[in-house]
Order: C-alpha cells, then structure tokens, then sequence
C-alpha cells in the first residue's frame, strides 16, 4: 500500500537517539524528499509573530511594496511582484507575490552576493519579526543537515563550514484570491527547489503537492506545528541523486476558497556562495556511477536557475 502522508519526525531524538533517527531520516528522504519535522522548538509566538507582520506588509498599496523590489538583483532582497516567477519550462507565471529576507551581515560581506537587507519602515514589527524566524530556522536546518551527514558516511560537522555564510533566504509568500477561476495559471507551477533544504513554515490552507514516483500527486498536510523539510536540487547533486528533490506545486483551491488569500513562509537553505558541489565520493558506486563528473560553483548554478525560473535575465556563463 502506497504510504498517504510524508513522514513526521521528533528532531529531538536525533539527540538522545542518534542511530535510530538517522536511518529515519535518511529512510524519509530517499523514498520521498520530504520530511515533517516536528519537535523543533521553535516558539509560536515567532511564527505568530511574522505571519502578522507579512499580512500587513503584503496588504499596503502595490506602488508602496514596489518601493522595496531592487532591480537587477534577480529578486535575492526585497519584493517581487504578483505574476513575476514562473516554474521552469513553464509559459504561465505564477499566482504569488513575494519578500526575501537574507542573511544579516556585521561586517563585510565575505561575497558579492550577500546583498544588504531592505527592511519595509511602513510595517515596523517586520524586520524583528521575520529575522527572528529567519534565526530560528537557520539553527533547524543545521541540525537536518547534521542527521544528513551521518546518513551520507560523513562527519556530523561536514555542512558547517559550507553554509556559515550561506545565501540562504527566508522568503514570505502571498497569494491572493484567484480573480479568474479560468487561468491556466497556478499558485506555484511543478517545480524543484534550487538550494539544499527548504524548510516551510506550513500554511493554514491545503494546496501543496508532491509528486509522487508512480505519477500522481499526494496533498501534503502538516501536523500544527510541524516544518516540512524538503531536499533542493544542490543536495540532490552532491548526493548523485540518492536524496531526491522532489518535484512539488501549489494548485489553485476550487470553490469558495479560491476566493481567500493563501500564506506561506519557507526558508530556502542555500551553501556558501563560493562553495564548489563536487559529488560525494560515498555516493558513488558501479551501480550508481557519478551524474556529475564536473564540480560547480553553487553561485553559478543558482544563477543558472534563476535564469530558468524568470527572475534574472540571461546571462554569459
């Protein structure tokens, strides 16, 4: 019998049960590139906290939001508009508008990337808000990443030095009522994350979707409290493909709620820019030879699908 539900977890146990749990977690990950995570102690009150903050943001006039869109940068801070991102290989855009909130610097920025943060003064809970949860979420996803080391045959601490001052994103997501019940558009189109781990603070309402491997599609319903922990394509290169990014969506509510708003908060997990994803040589073998014998930088690879998904123009590799 085909599983209904991708598995939830007590990160708890990766401390008084280590073995156990990350034969689990690995388990979780190779069959379906999702995990629940739950035990993570993250306060409601800093979930809370944003999702009041980003509601008040994303309801101010759309010439007061644009204030906060930075040409040029591909969307990496600030506001992107409804309709701008599109799915890869996809010719409808997206029913979403969305704010990147990135890593807050104390000195220097050790790479150009790491763009300086806009913080919306109109809205004055924002940045203590979602910085709060970006932080919070930051130190979960170093402990997925801990689990996942172990499963791969490395240290504990292999990740650590390779996102300490990773691009990583918390991204606020609106999207609105569906005016036209008839667009070919969705939500959010079939896509794969680009990053490592994508940690999804779960809306209140249904909507998103994993593919599963026979074709269809499973509805991912979270445990209140829950994060869903999904792998990204970078993982999914370095491991050769034995942690899977799977593909996932966003549908559009039929009825009466496609008349509602919808809210989301994932925390897109990235590498440090500089880092260089050469394929895990415990990933290897006769059975499963190397998809990648060319190691890539993982700033070119994301504005390579940055590219792919509409948010930068082409550009000379």
């Amino acid at each position: 019998m085909t599983q209904q539900q991708v598995p939830t977890l007590d990160i708890r146990r990766f401390a008084t049960d280590k073995a156990s749990f990350v034969a689990e977690i690995g388990k979780a990950y190779t069959e379906f590139g999702f995990c629940g995570i739950s035990g993570h102690g993250i306060p409601d009150e800093v979930v809370d906290n944003t999702y009041k903050a980003i509601k008040q943001f994303f309801a101010l006039p759309t010439e007061v939001k644009q204030k906060y869109h930075v040409p040029g940068q591909g969307g990496a801070r600030g506001y992107t508009g409804f309709g701008v991102e599109k799915a890869k290989d996809s010719n409808h855009p997206d029913l979403k508008e969305f704010f990147h909130v990135g890593r807050e610097l104390s000195g220097p920025a050790p790479h150009p990337s790491l763009y300086p943060n806009l913080w919306p003064s109109e809205v004055a809970e924002f940045k203590e808000a979602t910085y709060a949860l970006y932080a919070a979420l930051e130190k979960l996803g170093n402990t997925v990443l801990e689990a996942l080391a172990l499963f791969l045959k490395q240290d504990q601490a292999y990740f650590a030095d390779k996102v300490n001052y990773g691009n990583s994103i918390l991204r606020p997501i609106h999207y609105p009522p569906i005016q036209d019940t008839s667009t070919q558009s969705i939500r959010a189109g079939q896509h794969e994350d680009i990053n490592l781990i994508t940690l999804l603070v779960g809306s209140h309402e249904s909507g998103l979707e994993i593919l599963r491997r026979d074709g269809s599609w499973l509805p991912v319903t979270t445990i209140e409290g829950t994060i869903v922990v999904n792998i990204g394509d970078m993982l999914q290169r370095l491991t050769n493909h034995l942690l899977p990014s799977t593909t996932h969506r966003v549908v559009n509510p039929a009825g009466a709620a496609a008349g509602q708003p919808r809210y989301s908060i994932p925390f897109f997990m990235h590498p440090n820019p500089d880092y260089v994803i050469d394929t895990l040589e415990s990933c290897i073998s006769v059975e499963q030879p190397n998809r990648y014998p060319e190691p890539i930088n993982s700033n070119d690879y994301l504005m390579q699908r940055l590219e792919e998904i509409g948010l930068i123009k082409k550009a000379k590799y």
